[in-house]
């Protein structure tokens, strides 16, 4: 709205509605509400013990005295950061548009994986680690509510050039529900400045550890496509094993092997394969 892409005729304060605030921890899996802040997220001694992770990616988000007011909600359903989408003057692709500007313009922050012709990239730090931690959303839609999982919840992203994730216009996220089965979770990110920055690369990993093996485990992307970017085949090659960096590398070339860099952004492979090798010594 403060850069004129939307104008809408009404505004909804959603910060009223009972149980959004709340952070709910459970055996079984932890519940967080939409209108948790990021802040909370961060300094919950709780959760930074249960998924480890999922502080490190909220630590990351912005600016302090952003984390303090913006919430989990708003941090997976935001829009695109693309500049030539966020330029009131240019009628982009993602706009509705005929032109992916970026594609032939400056895209040295844009996605070297994409399902369609906009090369935007989703930039949300939690979205990376709750996919990593197997997360679902519970979203409240036409009167009932239905539960997505992450993956569900950008695929439509993935096709449709216009979207930013699969929520409806009149969908709401209610709540967040995060397993406890992940023994182990790390988030890592690359930015140009050292904080108050998007990610140029981010990375998170969970896995499951058991008699020193890797009992399953996930990798996941972000920066780098329109959805949280993994590969189920990546993610098979750590069932069953111990860490090495042969391991960790064989994962990267795996879950790196269709990336399509651009004129500027070709410097993202490395440091996709550099991040998923640290998240996974971290983890493993």
């Amino acid at each position: 709205m403060k850069e004129s892409i939307a104008e809408p005729g009404i505004l909804v304060n959603l910060r009223s509605i009972p149980g959004l605030d709340q952070i709910e921890p459970g055996d079984a899996q932890w519940v967080l509400g939409a209108g948790v802040t990021v802040a909370q997220i961060e300094d919950h001694a709780g959760l930074r013990r249960a998924f480890p992770g999922l502080h490190e990616a909220a630590a990351e988000v912005a600016s302090r005295q952003i984390r303090n007011v913006a919430t989990l909600g708003g941090n997976l359903a935001q829009h695109s950061r693309c500049w030539y989408y966020r330029h009131r003057d240019i009628y982009c692709l993602k706009k509705g548009g005929d032109t992916c500007h970026a594609r032939e313009g400056e895209n040295k922050f844009h996605s070297i994986f994409s399902g369609n012709p906009c090369i935007s990239p989703m930039v949300s730090s939690l979205a990376v680690i709750l996919t990593a931690l197997d997360a679902t959303v519970v979203v409240q839609r036409e009167g009932e509510t239905v539960t997505l999982t992450m993956t569900d919840l950008y695929q439509r992203a993935w096709d449709n050039p216009t979207l930013h994730h699969s929520l409806d216009r009149s969908d709401l996220i209610l709540r967040v529900e995060v397993p406890t089965r992940w023994s182990r979770s790390a988030y890592l990110q690359v930015a140009e400045k050292a904080a108050f920055d998007w990610a140029t690369v981010s990375c998170a990993a969970a896995v499951r550890v058991a008699d020193g093996r890797i009992q399953e485990g996930r990798v996941v992307l972000g920066s780098v496509a329109p959805v949280p970017y993994q590969v189920a085949a990546a993610n098979r090659l750590l069932q069953g094993q111990t860490w090495s960096d042969a391991l960790g590398g064989s994962v990267a070339e795996r879950l790196l092997r269709d990336a399509t860099p651009f004129a500027h952004n070709g410097h993202k492979v490395p440091i996709a394969r550099a991040l998923i090798q640290r998240a996974l010594r971290h983890v493993s």
